[in-house]
This record gives structure tokens, C-alpha cells and sequence, in this order.
């Protein structure tokens, strides 16, 4: 009997990067380890380690691999600045001596460069066969500038000559490392070696090693740079998406507690409080609430989407007023009392967080203030709108009822994700005043 191949072992995400460049980016997703965004404090290397850690190479986040293709634009930007810099430092050294074939290759240079950039930024979808092209042409120019040099310029002015060539290979090395990986760079690095001793005998020189190998400290710095900058890209990438998923669950783990608290729990207490004696009207108004809960759940479950188009359209003034017919079914009357608002400026994402936080504060009245009645007063106040609603119920002691789940997550936390603030300000026997403030 065969046994059955073990499975690939994940391949690490920082090799990975090294070897793909920046589109190794679009397997940051897979294989993210919880304790990557770990609030709890750990040893720095531990952390890094769970970054560079393993990824699946199946996977491809299309929206990542169409950003990476953006670190493209540092090298690109490097030689549109240090080519024509290294052309200001001959002129400055030996005038028009053998400027003219220097002056040729900046042009030629500068135009590329644009180029890709202008290519990179364009709104056109990304097309990965013309880029392998570009990538190609660049190299091949590259490549024979510096042979164009070492034919055409003097050999008492080559050296400085060279300069110029030299900041364009150094710009193809590092665009090399960050878009398809450190071996190509590599390459490019190696093959320059005897394109540079040719160069020396094309201009008359005597060819050797050592003086073809005098650049190259500066180009293990350029390659040592970009990778540096990979890596930081990548682990930083990997170490973003961590915490946003994170975040994210955490996010939408409180929306769901805040949904229940807000729907179904609001809905039993409410059954639980009635005190009806007529136990006919009370199985009508539990039969209400039911279907009335039911269609709500139903609602924010296949269509959250759809609730925020269908209320989008409507000022928050129209949101209030829906909320208090709203209470009023269940017994709470609400008279609203409203400025004149621009609501033009005010976001559909704030309307909705302060219209569900005077739910809950309605609610609490309903529940616990002893009165039927609330005004609810709608104002501009400080750069944004204040909804403040007052009663004159039965209050309570804030020092001695700390805040439960509704205050703090259903009112505090909706308002604090959109930039605002609630205030709850009690006293026994004076009632309750809500104050919620959210910025335009």
C-alpha cells in the first residue's frame, strides 16, 4: 500500500517576499496568526517571527497585489532626481568636455522614468504582461548606457562619466528587489560586472577586476536598502491586516451584542413589564411584538445594506420622528422639538449611530423613569448636532447605579466610533436628562 505524500509545508512569508518582491504582498492574508495582534506585551523578535511566519501561496488578495505594485514608484522617483544630479556633477567637473553622450542617456533616463511612473498612476487596470516588458526594457537600457558611455566620452572624463550610468543601474537594482524579488536583483548586479569591464576596454582602458568592483560597496547598499524596505513593508502590511481583522471581529462581536440587547432582549423585558390584566389584550400585544421583533431581525440579518439605502435618503429629523411613532406603540410618548439642521453635511453613518443611541436612551425611560412621557430637543451645537432628551421621572443615583451594557455600548460606544459623546446626568426624584453629541 502507497502512502500518501505529505502535505507542502506553508512557505515562510518573509523568503517569500524576498524571492517574489512586493506582489508576494497578496498572501499576506493567509495564515495570520491571532497572536500577531496581541495586545499582550512580547519579546519584539517573538512578533516578528509570527509575521514573517508561514503563508499559503494559493490565495491572492487582488486589491494587495494591485497596491504593491506602487513601491515600484520609489526607485522610479530615485533616478528622475539622481540621474540628472549625477549629470550636474560632471558638467559642474568638466563642462561640455564629452557631455554629449552623458546629457543623451539623462534625457533618455528621465523619459523612462516618467514614464513608468505616469504608467503606474494611470487609472487603466494593471496589466502584469506590460509591466514584465517595461521591466525588460529597462534593464536592457540599463544595461547598454554604460556601454554608450565607454564608447563616446573621453577617457580622462570616463570615470566621472560613468556616474551617471551608475545611479541608473543602482535604481534597477533596488526597483528589481522590490518588484519580483532579490534574485533578479542579484542578477542584474552580476551581469553589470562584465558589462563593466567590456565598458573599460571600449574606452581604452586597461580591464580588470578590482577596478570594475570599486561601485559595488555602493550597490550592496542600495540592495541591502531595498530590501530593508520590503521586509518593513511587508511585515508592517502583514502586522495592519492583523490588527484590522482583529479589530474587525471584535467590532462586529459588539455589533451583535448590541443587535440583541437592542431587539430581542428589549423586546422580552417589554413583554415582561406589561401589567395588562386582560390576558386577551396581553397575548394581542405580545403576538405584536413578536412579529414586529421578527421582521426587524429578519431585516438587519439579509439586509443591512439595504436598510442603510432605503433610510439613507431620509434627514435625521424624519429618522427621529420614525423613532418616536415608534415608542409611542409601545406607550412612550416622545414630543420632538428640532432646529433647523444641515443635514447635507451630516453623514448618513452619524445619523444612524445617534438615531439608535436616542433609541436606547428612550428605551431606558420606557423601562425604568416611571412616566410616559420624554421631549427629545435637536440642536447644532459646537460644530455638530446635540439630541438631547429629558424626562421627569423617577431618576437615579449615577454613584450608586453605575451604567449597565445599554448605557455604555449601546449609547456611549455607538457614539464614540463616530467622534461624539453622551452624557447622562440623573438625580432621584428630578428625572433624567440624555445629552448625545455627535460632529458633522
Amino acid at each position: 500500500m502507497t502512502e500518501a505524500p505529505d502535505p507542502p509545508r506553508p512557505a515562510s512569508f518573509l523568503l517569500t517576499l524576498l524571492r517574489r518582491g512586493a506582489p508576494a504582498l497578496a498572501t499576506a492574508t493567509s495564515e495570520l496568526s491571532d497572536e500577531i495582534a496581541d495586545p499582550t506585551p512580547m519579546r519584539a523578535l517573538r512578533r516578528i517571527s509570527k509575521m514573517a511566519g508561514p503563508v499559503d501561496l494559493v490565495p491572492r488578495d487582488g486589491l494587495l497585489l494591485r497596491a504593491a505594485r506602487y513601491v515600484a514608484m520609489v526607485p522610479l522617483a530615485y533616478r528622475v532626481v539622481s540621474v540628472p544630479g549625477a549629470l550636474a556633477g560632471f558638467m559642474a567637473a568638466h563642462g561640455g568636455r564629452g557631455a554629449a553622450p552623458v546629457v543623451l542617456i539623462t534625457v533618455f533616463s528621465v523619459l523612462l522614468n516618467v514614464y513608468g511612473i505616469f504608467w503606474l498612476l494611470r487609472s487603466a487596470p494593471f496589466r502584469s504582461d506590460m509591466a514584465k516588458r517595461l521591466m525588460i526594457v529597462d534593464v536592457v537600457f540599463t544595461m547598454l548606457s554604460g556601454l554608450v558611455v565607454a564608447a563616446f566620452v573621453p577617457s580622462d572624463v570616463f570615470a566621472d562619466a560613468m556616474l551617471v550610468p551608475g545611479k541608473q543601474l543602482f535604481g534597477a537594482v533596488a526597483l528589481l528587489t522590490l518588484a519580483v524579488g532579490v534574485p533578479y536583483a542579484l542578477g542584474l548586479a552580476a551581469a553589470s560586472l562584465p558589462v563593466r569591464v567590456v565598458g573599460t576596454w571600449i574606452n581604452g582602458g586597461t580591464p580588470s577586476l578590482s577596478g570594475a568592483l570599486a561601485g559595488y560597496s555602493s550597490m550592496l547598499g542600495v540592495l541591502f536598502t531595498a530590501c530593508g524596505a520590503l521586509v518593513l513593508i511587508g511585515l508592517g502590511t502583514r502586522l495592519a491586516l492583523a490588527y484590522g481583522i482583529r479589530n474587525g471581529r471584535l467590532a462586529e462581536r459588539a455589533q451583535q451584542h448590541r443587535m440583541l440587547h437592542d431587539t430581542v432582549l428589549q423586546t422580552l423585558e417589554a413583554i415582561s413589564l406589561s401589567n395588562s390584566g386582560d390576558a386577551e389584550q396581553q397575548l394581542v400585544k405580545v403576538r405584536r411584538l413578536a412579529r414586529t421583533q421578527a421582521m426587524e431581525l429578519r431585516h438587519s440579518i439579509e439586509s443591512a445594506a439595504a436598510e442603510a439605502a432605503e433610510v439613507g435618503t431620509r434627514p435625521l429629523g424624519e429618522k427621529l420622528a420614525a423613532l418616536a411613532a415608534e415608542m409611542a406603540r409601545d406607550g412612550l410618548r416622545a414630543q420632538l422639538v428640532i432646529a433647523e439642521l444641515d443635514d447635507e453635511t451630516f453623514s448618513e453613518v452619524r445619523q444612524i449611530a445617534i438615531r439608535d443611541a436616542v433609541r436606547e436612551a428612550l428605551r431606558n425611560t420606557l423601562k425604568h423613569a416611571g412616566t410616559d412621557q420624554v421631549v427629545v430637543r435637536v440642536e447644532e451645537r459646537d460644530g455638530g448636532v446635540a439630541v438631547i432628551t429629558r424626562d421627569h421621572g423617577t431618576g437615579f443615583s449615577i454613584d450608586s447605579r453605575p451604567p449597565g451594557f445599554g448605557i455604555s455600548e449601546s449609547i456611549n460606544a455607538r457614539l464614540t466610533e463616530v467622534g461624539g459623546t453622551a452624557l447622562v446626568e440623573s438625580t432621584p426624584g428630578s428625572g433624567t436628562r440624555v445629552t448625545l453629541w455627535v460632529p458633522f
